[in-house]
């Protein structure tokens, strides 16, 4: 498959967020501000102690990107902030791991991290979506959410200073998680403005969902899985789409090519590389996520609605917690 760059990428002036953000993302963002206890997470858990923390442990651990370490890859991210129009580039870490990972976290000064394995595994077009996908995540304003659930998820000693019930802080966790699956939609889509070649961002998918093995993939196929995957739509197989990801960060692979292939054949990727966007400081965009939160409660009801009575047990509060704000 060809990776080649554009020989002269758009850079996107005073982009708002909103112009690549997906629907879904937004109005679950939207909802998931309005869950009970949520302030009381972010008070106990975040604040600049916290993400000083966080800092001092990547700075421990991994390597800091600059003119003199990981030269290439810096030339790179200079180039992914200059399309997106990054005026002040978060730090970028490099950190050993044989796991494909990239990450953003932090608060007032979020800071992104990339597995050694993505440098090894990607071409630089590759390595480029990578890092618009994690600058997508910084400009939408979503590291204060995925610094949270990061907390809650891997510091469990920290759970017992928080004044919630497990079964609340459970609940919280399940929304959380239920919108960074969604807010990785938007980021994919950054990604793609800054490469601007819809196969640089298919050939992504395909190695995270087989390895660096494209000679041993095909694009028709692996699109073939993408929508056999979403015309599933039984309540049985509801059901087990539902319990595959309910505890995981990333939609799967094929799920997240669906989407990326929807919002190119709508037409709103190539209007943005027209230039066809309101700049951040228009109004325009504001009240989007309220136009969006219908679409994506009918998204919720569909996957939780057949579910509640077949395993209450395993994931009910966590089901009746989602189903609280979709009342609102």
């Amino acid at each position: 498959m060809n990776d080649k760059p554009v020989k002269t990428k758009v850079i996107f002036k005073d982009i708002p967020s909103a112009a690549w953000e997906h629907p879904a993302d937004r109005a679950a963002l939207q909802a998931l501000k309005k869950i009970p206890g949520l302030d009381t997470l972010i008070q106990t858990l975040m604040g600049k102690t916290t993400e000083q923390s966080l800092r001092f442990s990547t700075l421990a651990s991994a390597v800091r990107v600059n003119e003199r370490q990981f030269t290439h890859l810096h030339k790179l991210y200079v180039e992914c902030c200059e399309i997106l129009d990054v005026q002040q580039r978060p730090e970028l870490f490099v950190s050993q791991s044989p796991i494909l990972n990239a990450g953003a976290v932090g608060v007032d000064n979020p800071f992104i991290t990339l597995n050694s394995s993505i440098i090894s595994t990607m071409s630089d077009e590759e390595i480029k979506a990578i890092i618009g996908h994690e600058l997508g995540h910084i400009i939408s304003g979503h590291v204060l959410y995925k610094t949270l659930l990061v907390l809650l998820v891997n510091f469990s000693t920290m759970l017992s200073s928080i004044p919630l019930s497990a079964v609340a802080v459970k609940a919280i966790i399940a929304a959380l998680m239920e919108w960074d699956r969604k807010s990785e939609l938007s980021a994919d889509r950054a990604g793609l403005l800054v490469v601007q070649n819809p196969e640089v961002s298919i050939n992504l998918l395909m190695k995270f969902a087989g390895g660096n093995h494209l000679d041993q993939m095909n694009l028709g196929e692996f699109i073939k899985q993408a929508e056999e995957y979403e015309n599933a739509n039984s309540v049985g197989d509801t059901m087990h789409k539902f319990m595959n990801t309910v505890w995981k960060t990333h939609p799967f692979p094929v799920s997240r090519l669906n989407e990326l292939l929807k919002w190119v054949q709508k037409g709103e990727y190539d209007a943005l590389l027209r230039g066809d966007y309101a700049h951040a400081s228009s109004e325009e965009w504001k009240d989007a996520a309220g136009k969006a939160a219908e679409g994506y409660k009918e998204d919720i009801k569909k996957v939780t609605d057949p579910i509640v009575g077949q395993a209450q047990e395993t994931f009910g509060k966590a089901k009746d917690f989602l189903g609280d704000f979709l009342k609102k």
